[in-house]
């Protein structure tokens, strides 16, 4: 059987490939797009069941500084699709946008099924001259390249080749693989030629060194800490010092404030086997102030109480507490104070790829040109969490994988256009 031709190849049907095929299909382009699973933005709906976080409102230096290391190369795919075009992208397909107390932007509905539905739609039935509307299809996984040089799947029909005149990758990390994100892409890629750096956890939880008693398990494992603050110094210099809120786990810790400071820890423990964070448990009062408290007299009542009265302490707060002090530094006031302020706690591994929000990690920057077509590979383009990058929580990672499905969508319209004209 002939292989089936076509103009574009996009493999991968979450927000970066789908982003790419609109951007090719508006060029006129025949655009087909591949997904294992059998329907497309999977891990789309489900990272917006509690409310869809399209992206943030704050300034966009200080959104590009949210990449960390990764920022310079981010810049420019942020400057050419970043927050406001994002917002304008949303509106554009019918959903309206509100900026949240927290300045997260999210859809008036907080719904990500509602705009899923319209994107596809217009991905499908394109308005507008010279527009081409995009083919999908379906359980289809893609298994790499034949001899010669054909795109090969695995389709519920049997295999099938396809010839294209370009190829979009939008193959998401490694977490989250029943939604179809597995990593399997990248030894393929490496045999290619194209270099590509370990996938990591990324905006993921973590073991305590040594487990939790099975009295806190028990009692507090899935409870929340709330008005803390955690502060994390690495060996390297680097600080973490924020305020917020996390979650006690059967094993460990997870929440938005341990995912915050996840690449910090996470590199800790690659580099020495363990970190560890010191959590301030009354973040809003000073240490002179915890102290007094703490010393205060207390006559007949117990130390639970008198913390209680005095200090606010009590539930998960008075148990992380007890599991971690010993004896004689709860009777010790200067020292139980400063362990209100930094309780330090250990984690000896973070948990595995499959749990995490997100993966650091992937395609090298410098595998890549600056329309991200693979260098060692010509008409090869990739996009979203597959490249090397990470970004907290907050609308940072969905922004990026916009951003560079739009670069990768019009790096291959120029390729094209250039190679037609040779």
């Amino acid at each position: 059987m002939e292989p089936l031709q076509v103009d574009v190849a996009v493999i991968g049907g979450g927000p970066a490939g789908l982003m790419a095929a609109e951007v090719m299909g508006r060029a006129g382009l025949a655009v087909h797009l591949f997904d294992a699973m059998p329907s497309v933005g999977r891990k789309f709906l489900l990272a917006g069941k509690g409310g869809l976080n399209l992206t943030h409102a704050e300034p966009l230096p200080a959104f590009i500084g949210r990449y960390g290391a990764q920022a310079a190369r981010l810049q420019p795919l942020l400057d050419t699709f970043g927050p406001q075009a994002v917002r304008d992208w949303a509106e554009g397909l019918g959903i309206s946008t509100f900026v949240g107390s927290s300045q997260r932007v999210f859809p008036t509905d907080m719904k990500a099924a509602p705009l899923l539905r319209a994107w596809l739609s217009r991905l499908r039935r394109p308005e507008g001259e010279g527009r081409a509307p995009v083919g999908f299809h379906m359980r289809h996984r893609w298994t790499g390249w034949n001899g010669e040089g054909h795109l090969t799947f695995e389709t519920p029909q049997g295999p099938l080749r396809v010839q294209a005149r370009a190829t979009v990758l939008a193959l998401g990390g490694a977490s989250w693989a029943r939604l179809g994100s597995d990593g399997t892409w990248a030894p393929r890629l490496q045999a290619a030629g194209i270099d590509v750096a370990p996938l990591l956890p990324s905006n993921c939880g973590f073991d305590v060194a040594g487990g939790w008693s099975t009295f806190f398990t028990e009692r507090f494992a899935g409870q929340p800490f709330k008005s803390v603050a955690i502060r994390a110094t690495d060996s390297q210099g680097n600080v973490f010092h924020r305020k917020g809120e996390f979650v006690a786990t059967a094993t460990g810790v997870e929440g938005s404030l341990v995912y915050a400071a996840s690449s910090l820890l996470r590199d800790e423990i690659t580099r020495h086997g363990q970190a560890t964070f010191e959590l301030d448990l009354l973040p809003d009062r000073t240490p002179d102030h915890v102290l007094t408290q703490v010393a205060h007299p207390r006559g007949s009542r117990s130390l639970s109480s008198h913390l209680k009265s005095r200090l606010g302490l009590e539930g998960i707060k008075m148990a992380i507490v007890n599991e971690l002090l010993d004896k004689a530094a709860m009777h010790e006031p200067a020292r139980l104070a400063a362990a209100l302020k930094a309780l330090p706690i250990t984690l000896s591994a973070a948990r595995p790829i499959d749990e995490a929000i997100s993966t650091a990690g992937g395609v090298r920057w410098e595998a890549l040109d600056d329309h991200l077509m693979a260098q060692a590979q010509p008409g090869l383009f990739c996009a979203g969490e597959m490249l090397d990058w990470e970004a907290p929580t907050g609308g940072y990672l969905l922004t990026a994988c916009l951003a560079s499905g739009v670069v990768a969508g019009e790096g291959v319209r120029r390729w094209l256009a250039a190679a037609s004209t040779s």
